[in-house]
This record gives C-alpha cells, sequence and structure tokens, in this order.
C-alpha cells in the first residue's frame, strides 16, 4: 500500500508543477510558495481533522515534535539555498546539483536509518543520478549566469537539506499519525516561507497577484498537499529509500503531461535520461 501512495505522491507533485506552470508567470517565485504552503497547511489541518488525530497532538513525545519541527526547518533552509544557488550559477547545473538529493536520501537511509543497501540499488543509484544529470542538462545554458563559485555550496546545501527533510520527517512520524506529523511540519514550513517573503522585502507583492494567477497557486496548494500527505504515510509505512525515488518519478508524469498539454517534445540525451530514471527507480522497487 506504501507504494501505492508514493506514486499518488508522485503524480500530485507533477500536477503541482503543471498548475504552475498554467498559470503562474508574472507572480514571485517566493510570494507564491509562501501562499501555497498556507493552502497546503490548511489542507493538511483539515485531513488531521477528518482523520480524528488531532486530539493525538497532546500525546506527541518531545522527540517527535524535534524532529518534525528540524524537518520543516530543513525544508526552509532547502529553499533557502536552492534560491540563493540560482542568482548567482547557471540554472542547469544548479537544478542538476539540486537533483542530487536522491542520492543524499539514499545514503542518510542507509547510514542513519540502517535501511538495507544491495549492489541492485547501488546500480539503480547510478542509473538515476546519471538519468536525472541527463534530463536536466538538455536545456540551454543562461549566456549570462554569475560565475561565482558559492553557487556550488549553495545548490549541494539544498540537495542535502532536502534529503535530511525525508529523513528527519520519517523519524519524527515514527510514532504520529502521518496526517498530524505532516500538518505540524507543515505550519514550520509555513513560517520560513514567510520569513523569506518578509526577508526580501516582497510583502506588498502578495496584493497585486492576479486573479487567474492566484486560482492556480491555490490549486497547486490542495495538489502540494496531496502529495505531502501520500508522501510522508508512505514515509511512515515504508523504506525512505525507496519511497524518495518513486516520488521522484513525478518528472515522468511531467514529461507525459507537458505533451499532452503544452504540446512539448522530449528527444535525444532527454528522453536518454528518462528511461534511465524510470529504469533505476524500477530496480530499487524490487531490489
Amino acid at each position: 500500500m506504501w507504494i501505492v501512495l508514493a506514486l499518488a505522491s508522485s503524480i500530485f507533485a507533477a500536477l503541482t508543477t503543471i498548475l504552475a506552470k498554467c498559470g503562474i508567470k508574472k507572480t514571485d517565485s517566493t510570494v507564491a510558495t509562501a501562499i501555497r504552503t498556507g493552502v497546503v497547511m490548511v489542507f493538511a489541518w483539515i485531513m488531521v481533522f477528518f482523520a480524528g488525530s488531532f486530539h493525538d497532538i497532546g500525546n506527541v513525545e518531545w522527540k517527535s515534535w524535534i524532529f518534525l519541527i528540524l524537518s520543516g526547518f530543513a525544508t526552509g533552509a532547502s529553499w533557502l539555498c536552492y534560491f540563493r544557488a540560482l542568482q548567482l550559477g547557471e540554472v542547469n547545473k544548479v537544478v542538476a546539483v539540486d537533483k542530487s538529493s536522491i542520492v543524499f536520501t539514499l545514503i542518510f537511509a542507509f547510514v542513519i536509518l540502517k535501511e538495507p543497501f544491495s549492489s541492485a540499488k547501488g546500480i539503480a543509484l547510478i542509473l538515476i543520478t546519471a538519468g536525472t544529470y541527463l534530463m536536466v542538462d538538455w536545456k540551454k545554458r543562461e549566456q549570462n549566469a554569475v560565475h561565482d563559485p558559492k553557487w556550488l555550496l549553495y545548490a549541494l546545501g539544498s540537495a542535502v537539506f532536502a534529503a535530511l527533510t525525508s529523513i528527519l520527517g520519517k523519524i519524527g512520524i515514527e510514532d504520529v499519525e502521518s496526517n498530524l506529523g505532516t500538518a505540524i511540519r507543515t505550519v514550520v514550513v509555513l513560517v520560513m516561507a514567510w520569513i523569506m517573503v518578509l526577508a526580501g522585502g516582497k510583502k506588498d507583492q502578495v496584493r497585486g497577484i492576479e486573479k487567474r494567477e492566484l486560482l492556480f497557486i491555490t490549486l497547486s496548494g490542495f495538489a502540494t498537499g496531496a502529495s505531502w500527505l501520500c508522501y510522508f504515510k508512505a514515509l511512515h509505512d515504508g523504506l525512505a529509500s525507496v519511497v524518495v525515488p518513486i516520488d521522484k518519478m513525478s518528472i515522468l508524469f511531467v514529461v507525459i503531461a507537458s505533451a499532452v498539454i503544452f504540446k512539448e517534445k522530449i528527444w535525444g540525451k532527454a528522453l536518454g535520461g528518462l528511461v534511465c530514471i524510470v529504469a533505476g527507480t524500477l530496480l530499487m522497487i524490487i531490489a
């Protein structure tokens, strides 16, 4: 069942991307993220009430509180590093390094969570890493990118913090109902997101968002909420080293949806990368 939930998480994550592509063109990405996180938080707490787990909040142990909060901060830190890296380096390089979060996640799962690691998983890891690189490297590089060597440190920081989000989240929800755990950490992420908005002096931009874009931001928030709920339920019940690769399969659904909705085509290295990612993920599941 947790594999099905991980797959659902992937589909909803892809839907989040498609909804954003359809409507978010003029809105600042940091502002959109903060608003979307607010929608996710409302969605998450509604699910808590429906699941009847709200009354369990008083029974959450201090260890779970600590790891859920740390997971939320890790998410915020990942975003901060990611946006800073984009300011300093070439987009395709930053994205390629950021996607390496799956590598760190699998390593952390093996070292921290003591999850089994086999030669098959090693091969799958190589396939996923190579495939991810091919998928993000096919885009044309920016001609005017700032060549500040610090971009690599920030991009690596983004990947490491994203991996820590999954590992800390799994530890935090071991003894907590998954919906409640997701809702708690979403509050932390919301605080971090709005700190980013306020620190960037972008508070006034919130009022100027077009209604159409606000609608798509809201819908993408619901999709994100559904993705997170499925993702952390899957993490709660399954292996992080398998759940994370399946979740990363969202790139496959994005490619399919882009071809159907936006008539975008994928050829050459990108297609080869997609095949590697799918093959690596399937091998990770059966390994």
